[in-house]
């Protein structure tokens, strides 16, 4: 963000609406892949993607735009992002893993990915402070042809969709979409998804900018992040089995409890290196482990055939918390100068989140019940 916003001489909500602007289309695009991927299989999607993905970052290395960098960076890596997601890759793996086994091994593909993010930004603080910020995203931009060569490798999942159960076999698309529409369980589970989007992207954007503004080294927020990262891989893989092995809505309960709990526990205690890591580690904990409890509800309720269309309008609900979360914070900090206000609405966010998952109707819904 700060070296973004010198280079352009723009205030902290440029760069901010560009990260929030790519957050939304990640999620407006994200219902439409998922559908392309349920058609035609994950593999060609993810390679489409990375190439997207790869073009924005190069893209945006080289504008002296504004413009551009909203098309570069918003619209081209929300392509990207939307097509290399956790969305289209669980709905690849809820077609070859039994359903009692999904949470689980949805864990544990989140936490492959929380992985990617402890190796990268350590490397990424490096680059920024040898190459610069335009020399960092060139360098990422040839690391996206990694997501190619092994997506290479992927087999298509066209055929494991016919392998399963007459029950999903004989439901369209369609018919699947109106199902969930008229789900109230399935809005609670966007309405909670939206609050788990604000949280991650305010604080994927914005802590390192809090944590400058009291005076810490840019090298307590990367250690910071990549406290977030690796605990996340933990995190990930635990929630997926306590998904597994109790109720999926008792665990996102108690899972909001602790976010908003961390949460208030950092804003209220005073800052140092020592407390930002300890609050990278606690929160990245909680960080993505609604994705294996979210896409397991989603998968529980209505099954596996078409979870690459339902779960990623659901994850268009988090993107819209997402670009909420990247913008209001910019907004916030260039009107009141202090990021207090939006740091105490994100706990008060918590704790609705937490709450409105009890009432969840979990069971599978009657059309599989009746055929089963």
């Amino acid at each position: 963000m700060m070296p973004v916003s010198n280079y352009f001489d723009t205030g902290r909500e440029f760069f901010s609406l560009a990260i929030a602007l790519q957050n939304l289309l990640f999620g407006m695009f994200q219902p439409f892949i998922g559908m392309a991927a349920d058609k035609w299989g994950s593999k060609r999607i993810i390679m489409l993607g990375a190439g997207a993905y790869a073009l924005g970052l190069l893209l945006t290395s080289i504008t002296t735009s504004h413009v551009v960098v909203y098309f570069s960076l918003g619209a081209l890596v929300g392509l990207g992002l939307s097509a290399t997601s956790y969305v289209i890759i669980l709905g690849a793996v809820a077609k070859v893993v039994p359903a009692q086994h999904a949470a689980k091994a949805f864990g544990l593909t989140t936490a492959a990915g929380s992985f990617g993010m402890f190796a990268m930004i350590p490397g990424a603080q490096a680059l920024l402070a040898n190459v610069g910020w335009q020399g960092a995203l060139q360098v990422f931009a040839l690391l996206c042809s990694l997501i190619i060569a092994f997506a290479v490798f992927m087999k298509s999942n066209k055929k494991a969709q016919v392998t399963e159960s007459d029950t999903h076999e004989e439901q369209t698309l369609k018919q699947a979409l109106g199902e969930a529409f008229k789900s109230r369980s399935y809005w609670l589970i966007h309405a909670g998804f939206f609050v788990c989007g604000f949280h991650v992207m305010f604080i994927a954007t914005h802590l390192p900018s809090y944590l400058a503004d009291k005076n810490l080294p840019a090298s307590s927020a990367a250690m910071a992040l990549a406290y977030v990262g690796i605990f996340n891989i933990f995190g990930s893989y635990f929630w997926g089995m306590m998904a597994d092995r109790f109720d999926k809505r008792h665990v996102s309960f108690v899972l909001y409890l602790l976010r908003a709990a961390v949460i208030a526990g950092f804003v209220a205690l005073p800052i140092t290196n020592i407390s930002a890591t300890i609050f990278g580690a606690a929160i990245g904990f909680v960080w993505l482990g609604t994705v294996p409890l979210t896409s397991g509800l989603v998968r529980q309720i209505f099954g596996a055939r078409y979870l690459s269309t339902l779960y990623g309008l659901v994850f268009f609900s988090h993107q819209i918390g997402s670009f909420l979360g990247a913008w209001a914070g910019g907004r916030i900090y260039d009107y009141y100068g202090s990021y207090e206000p939006i740091w105490w609405s994100t706990v008060a966010l918590a704790l609705v989140a937490a709450v409105i998952h009890l009432p969840i109707n979990a069971k599978p819904v009657e059309r599989l019940v009746a055929q089963h």
